[in-house]
Formats: C-alpha cells, sequence, structure tokens
C-alpha cells in the first residue's frame, strides 16, 4: 500500500489556512499579537499614498493641569536644571531657532540619485525643498528640530496632523571626525516617493515611530475613522516631569510652611529613586569588585528609563513613571535579527535588554551610577567610571587588558562594550559588559573585541590567548540559543534546562521559553505550565507571546494562568491566543478574565489603529470569532494603508479562500508578488493557492522560488519537498529535503517526511536513521 503522503500535502495545506503573518513578513498561526514595529529592510517603491483627511490637528501642547513644567521645577532645583540644559533630553525636540539649528540651512545643496535637494532660510524660517509625496521637487518649512548630537533630523508638518521625518539629516559631528555635512540615512539604495521608507511615508512618521520618547506626557490621539492624529504634548521635549511624573502636587507641598512639609512622608511624587543614593558599597579586596553591602531596591529607575531606552512597542497610552512597564509596553526579548545568540547587539536595541544580561545588573548597578540623570553624561572619564567599582590597581593593568597604559585597548569600553553604528553616524554601546569571546565566535558567529581591532589575527589565536591568560572559558547560554534558533538536533532538553536556570538573566531564560514552542514535548509542555503559574512576569511575556505555535488543545492549559498576570500586555496577548475558543468548559472567573483581556487586547489594537500590523491582528480576533465581514475590512484596510506589509496581503488572500473565493486571492497574491520587496511568502501563499485549485504543475515554481529564498522558513522546503514527491519525483523530493536538512538542521517536519518517503522508496534503514533523529 503506497503511504499517504499525498495526503499529508492536502493535510498541511488545509491547516496552512489558519495561518496569519507577524509584522516581520514570517507567516506564523494566529494568536500573539505582532509588536507594532517598523519594517527595518527596504521595500520597492508602492504607489504614492493618498494625502490624509485634514481633520487632524497639528500636534500641540495639552496645557495638562497636573503638569507644571521645566521652568516651575527649575525655580527650586537650579542644579539639576542646569545639568539638564542642553541635554540631549532638552534637544531631543524644539521649534527651530538659531539656537536650536545645528544643520547648513545657507543654501545649502544634496544631492541623492540624482534628487538635488536645498536648504535655506527666509524671513527668519527654515526650509528645504526636496521630493514630496508625489516625487516632485517643494518647499517645505522646517516645523521641529529632532535630536541634536550626532545627528539632528527635521520634522515637517502634513495634513492629518502628522509630522514626517525628514531623511536628509545633518552630521553634528566635528569635521575631523567626518561630520558637518548633509547626509540620508538611506545612501546606498534609492528611496524613491510611494516607498514606505521614504520621509513621507507611513515608516517614517514621527507620531507613531518617534513622538512618545522625544516629548513629555505625549498622547498621540489617532482617529481610525478619518486617520488623522490629534497628537499631544505637555511639553515639546523630554523635561523633569517624563521621569518624575506630575508636578503638580510636589509644587503644592513645596509651598507648605516648613513645619507642615516636616510632617508630611509624602512630598507629592508618585516614584523616588533614592535606594541609589542609599546603597553602601564595600570594596572586596580579593575580587576587585565593590558590591552593596546593605539591603535596599536600587533598581527602580530602570524600568522608568526602559520606558525609551528599549527595543518595544507601545500598546497602551497614558504611561507615567510609576506605571508598570509591561502595563504599557510589549518588549523585545533576545530576538534573532535583534540580537546575536550570545546576547550582543545587533539591530538597534536601545540598552535596556543588553542591560539585563550584564552581571552589573544582577549586583544592583542601576542606569545612574554610571550616567547623571539630569545632563545624561557619564560621571567620570574614561575608566574613571569603571573605577567606582572595579580597583584600578588589578584590572586598570596591563597584565589585565594586555594593552600599553592610556592605549585604545587599555579602555575598558573598548572591550567590554563594543559598539555598534546605527543611522549612519551614531556609535552605540552594548550595555550587556560581557567578557570577550572570540570562541563562541566560530561556533555560532557572534562578533568579539579582540579580532573587532586585531582584524588580521583569527578567532581561533584570541581564544587560545584568552585561554593561556584566564583559562578554559564557562559555558555560554548563546550556543544554546543559537542552536534553538536553527532548529538543531538534542536543543530541546538544554533549553529547558536554561529556561529553569536562575543563576541566568532573566531575558536569557525568558528568551529560551518564547524558543521552546518550537519543540514542544510532553515534557516541555509540563514546564510551560509551571512556567505560566509562576511569578516571573518575563519569563511569562516570553510565553504568551508565542502562544499560537502552541497546539490548541494544548493552548488554554497555558493561556488561562496568564490571564490572571498582574500585567496588562501579557493577560492581552494571552487572552488573544484564546479568541474564539469556547469558554463555556471553564469557571465563571475564567470567562470573567478572558473577556477583560480581550476587552484590553482591543483597546491595545485601536491606539495602533494607524498601523497595518495592529489592524491584521485585530482582523485575526474577528475572524476566529466568526466575523469575516469586520475581518475582511481591517485587511483591506491595512493594504490601503500599507500596500507593502505581506501579511496583510496573505490573511486577506487567505480570507478569500474560506469564503469561497480562491481565485480572487490567487489574483490578489499575483498583483503583490510584481513588486514586493519579500517575495518568499507571497510566492508560498499562491503556490498553496494553486495546489488547492489543483493547478499542482503550476504551482511548483512558485513552491520552487519560496522554498529557495534566503529568508525562507524551513515549512516552505518541506511543503516543497512533498509537493515534489506529489508529482512523482520521489528521488528529487528526497535530495531536496535531505539538502533543507543541511540548511536547517534537526528540523521536525523535514525529518518526518524523509522517514515517510525513504520508507515509501523501500529504503527503510535510511528512514530508521532519520526516525532516530526525531527522538
Amino acid at each position: 500500500m503506497r503511504t499517504p503522503i499525498t495526503l499529508l500535502l492536502l493535510a498541511l495545506l488545509i491547516s496552512a489556512c489558519d495561518n496569519t503573518a507577524d509584522q516581520k513578513g514570517a507567516v506564523k498561526e494566529e494568536g500573539a499579537a505582532a509588536v507594532a514595529a517598523a519594517p527595518e529592510k527596504k521595500v520597492p517603491p508602492q504607489p504614492a499614498q493618498p494625502a490624509p483627511q485634514k481633520s487632524g490637528t497639528p500636534p500641540q501642547a495639552d496645557n495638562h493641569p497636573d503638569y507644571v513644567g521645566v521652568a516651575q521645577c527649575a525655580s527650586c532645583h537650579q542644579r539639576e536644571y542646569k545639568d539638564w540644559q542642553k541635554s540631549h533630553h532638552d534637544l531631543a525636540m524644539k521649534l527651530p531657532s538659531e539656537e536650536t539649528v545645528v544643520g547648513d540651512f545657507d543654501n545649502a545643496r544634496f544631492d541623492y540619485f540624482g534628487t538635488e535637494s536645498s536648504f535655506y532660510q527666509r524671513d527668519g524660517q527654515y526650509f528645504v525643498r526636496t521630493d514630496g509625496p508625489d516625487g516632485k521637487l517643494t518647499e517645505f518649512p522646517i516645523a521641529y528640530t529632532f535630536g541634536i548630537y550626532p545627528l539632528q533630523q527635521y520634522l515637517i508638518e502634513f495634513p492629518g496632523g502628522r509630522l514626517q521625518a525628514l531623511s536628509l539629516s545633518w552630521d553634528s559631528r566635528p569635521k575631523e571626525e567626518g561630520g558637518q555635512r548633509w547626509f540620508h540615512l538611506y545612501p546606498d539604495e534609492e528611496i524613491k516617493a510611494g516607498d514606505p521608507l521614504h520621509w513621507t511615508g507611513i515608516n517614517q512618521n514621527w507620531n507613531f515611530q518617534c513622538a512618545d520618547c522625544h516629548s513629555t506626557n505625549l498622547h498621540k490621539n489617532y482617529d481610525q475613522a478619518s486617520q488623522t492624529f490629534a497628537t499631544q504634548w505637555s511639553e515639546i521635549n523630554v523635561g523633569c516631569e517624563s521621569c518624575h511624573g506630575p508636578g503638580r502636587a510636589h509644587v503644592a507641598w513645596a509651598a507648605l510652611p516648613e513645619s507642615e512639609r516636616a510632617g508630611k512622608s509624602d512630598n507629592g511624587l508618585d516614584i523616588h529613586y533614592d535606594g541609589r543614593r542609599q546603597a553602601r558599597w564595600a570594596m572586596d579586596s580579593e575580587t576587585g569588585i565593590a558590591h552593596i553591602a546593605n539591603a535596599v531596591e536600587t533598581q527602580t529607575e530602570i524600568p522608568v528609563c526602559a520606558q525609551c531606552h528599549s527595543r518595544r512597542g507601545t500598546q497602551f497610552p497614558g504611561v507615567k513613571p510609576d506605571d508598570h512597564y509591561l502595563d504599557y509596553f510589549h518588549p523585545a526579548l533576545l530576538e534573532d535579527n535583534l540580537y546575536h545568540a550570545d546576547g550582543q547587539i545587533n539591530d538597534e536595541v536601545y540598552v535596556w535588554g543588553s542591560f539585563l544580561q550584564s552581571k552589573m545588573h544582577g549586583a544592583g548597578v542601576t542606569c545612574s551610577n554610571c550616567h547623571n540623570p539630569h545632563s545624561l553624561e557619564l560621571r567620570a572619564n574614561g575608566n574613571d567610571v569603571c573605577a567606582q567599582c572595579h580597583l584600578p590597581s588589578k584590572f586598570d593593568t596591563a597584565d589585565h587588558h594586555f594593552h600599553p597604559a592610556g592605549s585604545e585597548g587599555a579602555q575598558c569600553v573598548n572591550c567590554h562594550m563594543t559598539d555598534k553604528v546605527y543611522m549612519q553616524v551614531d556609535a552605540r554601546r552594548d550595555h550587556s559588559f560581557r567578557v570577550p569571546r572570540p570562541d563562541l565566535s566560530d561556533k555560532i558567529g557572534s562578533p568579539n573585541a579582540c579580532t573587532g581591532c586585531h582584524t588580521e589575527e583569527s578567532n581561533q589565536w584570541a581564544a587560545e590567548f584568552l585561554q593561556e591568560k584566564f583559562g578554559e572559558p564557562d559555558p555560554h547560554y548563546g550556543e544554546i540559543l543559537f542552536a534553538a534558533r536553527r532548529g538543531y538536533p538534542g536543543v530541546e532538553q538544554p533549553l529547558q534546562a536554561l529556561a529553569l536556570d536562575e543563576s541566568r538573566p532573566e531575558i536569557v531564560r525568558a528568551t529560551a521559553v518564547s524558543l521552546i514552542p518550537r519543540y514542544l514535548s510532553r515534557q516541555s509542555a509540563q514546564l510551560l505550565q509551571v512556567i505560566a503559574q509562576g511569578d516571573d512576569a518575563l519569563l511569562h511575556l516570553g510565553l504568551a507571546q508565542n502562544l499560537d505555535a502552541i497546539p490548541e488543545q494544548v493552548r488554554p492549559a497555558l493561556a488561562i494562568p496568564l490571564l490572571y498576570e498582574d500585567d496588562r500586555v501579557i493577560r492581552a496577548l494571552a487572552a488573544n491566543a484564546m479568541a474564539g475558543a469556547p469558554m463555556d468548559p471553564y469557571p465563571q472567573e475564567v470567562g470573567r478574565r478572558f473577556a477583560q483581556g480581550m476587552k484590553e487586547f482591543q483597546a491595545s489594537a485601536d491606539f495602533n489603529a494607524d498601523r497595518p500590523e495592529s489592524l491584521v491582528n485585530q482582523a485575526g480576533v474577528y475572524r476566529r470569532q466568526g466575523d469575516v465581514v469586520k475581518a475582511e475590512a481591517l485587511l483591506t484596510q491595512a493594504r490601503d494603508i500599507a500596500p507593502y506589509y505581506v501579511p496583510a496581503t496573505i490573511n486577506l488572500a487567505d480570507l478569500y479562500r474560506s469564503t469561497g473565493r480562491e481565485e480572487a486571492g490567487e489574483e490578489l497574491l499575483r498583483q503583490a508578488v510584481k513588486d514586493a520587496y519579500e517575495k518568499a511568502p507571497l510566492n508560498h501563499a499562491l503556490g498553496l493557492s494553486l495546489v488547492r485549485q489543483k493547478k499542482l504543475q503550476s504551482a511548483m515554481p512558485y513552491l520552487r522560488d519560496a522554498a529557495d529564498s534566503d529568508t525562507a522558513p524551513a515549512r516552505y522546503s518541506y511543503v516543497y519537498g512533498i509537493a515534489l514527491n506529489s508529482t512523482g519525483e520521489n528521488e528529487e523530493a528526497i535530495a531536496y529535503l535531505e539538502q533543507a536538512l543541511e540548511r536547517y538542521p534537526g528540523d521536525r517536519e523535514i525529518l518526518s517526511a524523509l522517514v515517510s518517503l525513504h520508507r515509501e522508496a523501500g529504503n527503510a534503514e535510511i528512514a530508521q536513521q532519520y526516525q532516530s533523529m526525531l527522538q
């Protein structure tokens, strides 16, 4: 009897129909809400967006009575105010003037792929003449300056309450460092009007992308019906109340007679940062490293700083400094493409995720131990910052750093805080304070400080040198995360052990939890249930954002405990993962908490309805609830505001399929794939559509193109291999899947297919070899 491998193709086609896609373009099952974050890759030009309606209003102050402003604070706190003036927080956003504009607006010109832009002044106002949303050279007044160093950007007002960030930026570094020039943020690729990365497009929109970290008490105020903004702030820049909270009650307290103030334990501020100052640091003469000698909480400021200094999506409006971070933000864990497998920075991640990995964080060090929180400057110069806690006689020596005193190699940061340049000129340091590990570079491809400078030497040379000096390096979690990311066999047990290892940083353990669903077994499902019932918020987040990878029959056992979680973002993710599931089998309290979680998820989706990611998430909920009309309207809207966004197209095509409009879905996919930058998901979906229409031969080129893509997940290769076998090409199918297994070692679907195909071909011994790899 022939092995029913062709039936397997039909089964996977049916199961694929329940898939949605995330904000990065990769297909995944419905469940966890996508983090509303702009794609990082360039996409090809799209038709210019229609001008937004004019019912929005330009950004403006809200005159909130609880926010008193920097000038009021300065009347008593002169030293802090003086430090804050001209700081990055002060200059985060300003009205243009001679004092705030640092770019050359003296009839300067800049050529970008043949488009010559000019910068000039007229009647005391600053202007740029550059390509607008229609591609034509147009004059735009500069509405605001944005940032100060090492670059300054400029914001332009558009209809509908929008501010757009000009991609032509001023390099404010000294001339001898290559600065004092205009440059383009995308110098190597021509970004034309209509492209989402064009400065007039959705991904350069200030209201969503930048605003809440550059102004105080920012409210985006997006109206979905008119697709316009009425964004407001209490102060245009990052003022005192961004970190200390609204000051009205504190001002009232300060106005009381001294005798009355002395009798009050509350000074009117919602949050205090006294812990750092109360800490007593004692030096361990043996290790040369200081430690906190008294019981004191020093970490209060970290989640406040993280509100901006982290890679995260803002899920709810109205955050204040004393609010719980996970009530408002969905942070990224140590995700592929954002971080190297060992946790080093790769993409822009803004410090928090790095610092949480560090031993310094574990020891109670906090941001303001190294940085003046008002000026943002370091508390000392060079190695003197580190010498606050690390004895110079032990660490600032050639015996430790192996370089001449005073040289670049002798600077602590160059070995323990390597940097990476973003936005062409902005070098940012990794705050995980890690020991260089050249031994990992050959194993998992992560960079290391040694060969980053000694480029003529090998990783092996550096690893042997350090081993001779310091001995065999300790095992590193990066090896486990690397193996898990790539589906290597035998990683399930180490991944579970890492999730349970309390000696590891919580963000590392949470990342391990987020990867376990890829290797789900009875044992790992039980582990996840224990984690879901525990008290570790970041571990809960790692699980909640990957509940969609859990089979539906298992999902409630993991999601329901998370509905009881204190943090709103986690509750909303858990509820979304259960959307459409019947609540009748569960106690009434579970139903109540599910309803609350869904209400919170909907509020988050409404808040981010200016983004296609959010609209696709909403559509997924409505579809699972059976309301295909609302789902279709939301997916159509997502495509209207972001034609480049592949998940909206794939999900809309699949909705057409589910409502008997397969041919309409096919046509939608054919049109979308023509101009798409990331073609693999569209080709894959188009191939599946053709298979369902019994056009297998027509489907094969699309399935092959999808599987061969550099960005393709393992499943695409699996599907193409099964499809090859379905056409009678058994040997070709085996050969292709065996090649795919080299690319995706340990992938269970590919292994299962190879077991079946070899058995079908009579290769029992080889089939058994692959079967053993599945154990």
